[in-house]
């Protein structure tokens, strides 16, 4: 539970935390290499090249949050190439390794980076002397920088920040010494596709667009406002570019924005769904937005578009808690190779009732008889996988995912 002064007590986990700490110093340069991007591959040009392994964010922000859950140190290898045994099925880039009575090692790989921690110092020792001895590599000791994410690793917690990263895009867009403000988007301000204003540079937008996205792997607070103004990419206006500048100013006010993990939680995942009905002033198209904490700190969390329109409130926060079991699903396969099996049902923290209702009716009736049949295996999931709870609306922490909110409701969503 996290309080702010003179509010109630929000329910759920710590999403975003300000530091004070020293975090100077240059930019990590990375070395430029073919991601996995089959659909792009040509016959007689790359069609017969091998691409590297890219771990998902959710993977290594996964990790990251387990590591801190068990009070793990995490390490880095740099390596030109690694072929390793041992491979989890639910995700192609993770090793998991565990000898009886003495512990565990679990190795994740981003192309030729590789993370990795565990429970007996002897065997993470083993696994870096192997690894050298087998391949050209260069041991980076402890994880400080990964992904261009900043990693302070302190006894009792982890956390991951991007704040060099922020700082360097806000230089290329001269706007290092802008006046910051106190939310992303202003709540009032309705955008849409075609708003009959003066175009600006596709490229520039783009780029701006492009950065803030990538700025969102520790920063879920600008989750929202990136993926709506990824939406106007093609033939933007002064409106859009204007608000993609005002996100660049919260950005200027936020530095030292990041995610905490802290040791000692329980070692519970929990998910909190959220959704609004017919937002997008295009399409009438309603959002989804779903947060995953296990412990502490939000580690896997979405704000997107649903694919087609919903009749009803209460069809759209149907649609909203079934995507958020799809990745709840998912989340519990990877916490079980990690060794975290979760036992119980997931909780699922849902502010509408009449989504809970439907979930939990094995009949199909007036109210869900439009509802596309791919939502309702949530039904399914509620027998012993999922569960769905009611929270109230002002305890629902992902409401910063659906919706722009005033500066009060923000901020409480964002602690």
């Amino acid at each position: 539970m996290v309080e702010r002064p003179g509010n109630k007590p929000v329910v759920g986990v710590r999403w975003i935390f300000k530091t004070k700490l020293n975090l100077d110093g240059s930019i990590q340069k990375h070395k430029t290499r073919p991601l996995a991007k089959g659909y792009t591959q040509k016959p007689g040009v790359d069609f017969n090249k091998t691409f590297a392994p890219v771990a998902r964010l959710d993977t290594i922000r996964t990790l990251i949050a387990l590591a801190a859950q068990r009070n793990w140190k995490l390490f880095q290898l740099d390596v030109k190439s690694a072929f390793l045994n041992e491979r989890s099925i639910s995700e192609a880039t993770l090793y998991v390794k565990t000898k009886e009575s003495i512990g565990t090692v679990i190795v994740s790989i981003y192309v030729d980076d590789i993370v990795y921690t565990g429970s007996s110092s002897e065997m993470l020792e083993e696994f870096k002397e192997d690894m050298m001895n087998k391949y050209e590599m260069t041991d980076l000791g402890l994880l400080h920088h990964f992904l261009g994410m900043g990693v302070i690793q302190k006894e009792w917690r982890i956390f991951i920040h991007q704040q060099k990263y922020a700082k360097t895009l806000l230089d290329r867009c001269v706007l290092k010494d802008c006046k910051p403000v106190s939310t992303p988007l202003v709540p009032t301000e309705k955008l849409k596709r075609q708003d009959e204003g003066e175009l600006v540079d596709e490229e520039t937008y783009r780029k701006i667009v492009g950065s803030l996205l990538y700025l969102k792997a520790t920063r879920p607070d600008i989750m929202y406002s990136t993926s709506l103004l990824a939406r106007f990419m093609h033939g933007p206006s002064k409106k859009h570019f204007g608000a993609a500048r005002r996100v660049l100013r919260y950005v200027q006010g936020t530095l030292d924005f990041g995610i905490e993990y802290e040791s000692g939680k329980p070692a519970m995942l929990i998910g909190f769904c959220d959704s609004d009905w017919g937002g997008s002033e295009d399409d009438m198209k309603s959002k989804s937005g779903y947060a995953f904490s296990f412990g502490s700190g939000a580690f896997s969390w979405v704000s997107m578009k649903q694919n087609s329109v919903v009749l009803s409130i209460a069809e759209a926060g149907y649609v909203s808690a079934a995507e958020a079991t799809t990745q709840e699903i998912w989340l519990r396969f990877v916490l079980g190779d990690f060794g975290e099996e979760q036992i119980e049902a997931t909780p699922i923290m849902c502010d509408n009732m009449s989504t809970i209702a439907i979930s939990k009716n094995p009949a199909f009736h007036q109210r869900s008889k439009d509802i596309g049949r791919k939502f309702h295996f949530i039904r399914d999931a509620i027998q012993g996988v999922v569960d769905l709870i009611y929270c109230k609306g002002q305890d629902s922490v992902v409401d910063i995912f659906t919706n722009a909110l005033p500066r009060e409701s923000f901020a409480a969503g964002c602690d």
